[in-house]
């Protein structure tokens, strides 16, 4: 048989009542989430911005990462909602590599996922006692994110995610923003595509039962750039491209209107310090344009402790991505009071 059961797993309600969220904690989520919803239904003005290592590899340096972010928030609350980008689970493009914490809570030692589970639920609740912040992660694997879904306040669907039925039906019965990141060809239509079946109610699967949902109006899109037949880099993120994303979805009448621009990956071609004048032209074009200012909720960085990426090793540099390569803390800090200034 190809395949065989290691272990099996608590179920989400078992987690929960072992991990619970306190009083206090069920209360900051309920007012971050007020507060993210009125911003993507247009009643607040607030600029978003989800920021974050590329893979949340490590408990006390993702820790101490939301902390700073926390602090700096104190500054920037009143024109921008920051939302930290603790990402537990990692798509691979041919299955190889780093998965995530979620798959290794210590990533040179082998997969362990129910460690995993544990040890990503014990990270963001330790992470929003610390910082008084909620976090956005990836729904890389639809039926896990019962695990979290008391806990974020944003989910992304990926490139390799964004075409798949069970993450769009899945993404229908929640009632946080979920950002449609556009397939790694650059298809804007198979993007709006998954936002239209998110935004409409379906009966489907879901862990073993039959679920009806009514249909989710924060679901939006994110652009993350596309890669050609060559595997050349395709930015989206330019003026231009902004706009005939704004016609596409006035044909489309969808609610909330709203993109959040990745601005590294297939954007930046991971050239890691781009992020920073890429995001200076989405600024930019916000201000051309008062349909784009209504359009682009926020911008999409990968950041940590430290800039760049290592490979994992028994000396890994603490609070270095061991993924895609993110700029550092100084030009995070730097890059957050820009945005505030200029947004």
């Amino acid at each position: 048989m190809a395949m065989k059961i290691n272990k099996v797993l608590p179920s989400p309600d078992e987690l929960k009542a072992e991990y619970p969220l306190s009083e206090k904690l069920k209360k900051l989520k309920e007012e971050r989430d007020r507060e993210i919803r009125e911003i993507f239904t247009g009643k607040k003005d607030k600029f978003v911005v989800i920021v974050g290592p590329c893979s949340a590899d490590n408990e006390d340096a993702v820790c101490e990462y939301v902390s700073r972010l926390a602090k700096l928030n104190e500054k920037v609350k009143e024109r921008l909602m920051l939302i930290p980008r603790i990402y537990t689970n990692k798509p691979r493009t041919t299955g190889e590599g780093y998965k995530g914490m979620l798959h290794q809570p210590d990533p040179d030692k082998a997969p362990d996922l129910y460690a995993g589970i544990i040890a990503i639920r014990k990270m963001h609740i330790r992470a929003m006692e610390e910082s008084g912040l909620t976090a956005a992660d990836e729904m890389l694997y639809p039926e896990n994110r019962s695990y979290l879904d008391d806990i974020l306040s944003y989910e992304a669907i990926g490139a390799r995610s964004v075409e798949n039925q069970q993450h769009r039906l899945t993404a229908s019965g929640m009632d946080i923003p979920v950002g449609m990141k556009n397939p790694t060809s650059g298809d804007l239509s198979v993007m709006l595509n998954s936002v239209i079946a998110a935004q409409g109610g379906h009966r489907f699967i879901y862990r073993g039962q039959d679920v009806q949902t009514d249909g989710n109006d924060l679901a939006h899109v994110i652009l993350r750039g596309g890669v050609d037949k060559y595997g050349t880099c395709i930015p989206n993120y330019h003026y231009e491209d902004c706009v005939r994303l704004w016609n596409l979805y006035r044909k489309k009448e969808l609610k909330n209107p709203a993109v959040i621009i990745d601005v590294n990956h297939s954007n930046s071609n991971k050239v890691y310090k781009e992020q920073i004048r890429i995001v200076s032209e989405v600024l930019h074009s916000r201000r051309m344009n008062p349909e784009l200012r209504t359009l682009v909720k926020g911008v999409m960085i990968e950041s940590y402790l430290k800039e760049g990426r290592q490979d994992i090793s028994e000396n890994m540099v603490y609070g270095q991505s061991i993924t895609d390569p993110c700029i550092g803390w100084e030009d995070t800090e730097e890059l957050v009071m820009e945005i505030a200034e200029k947004c």
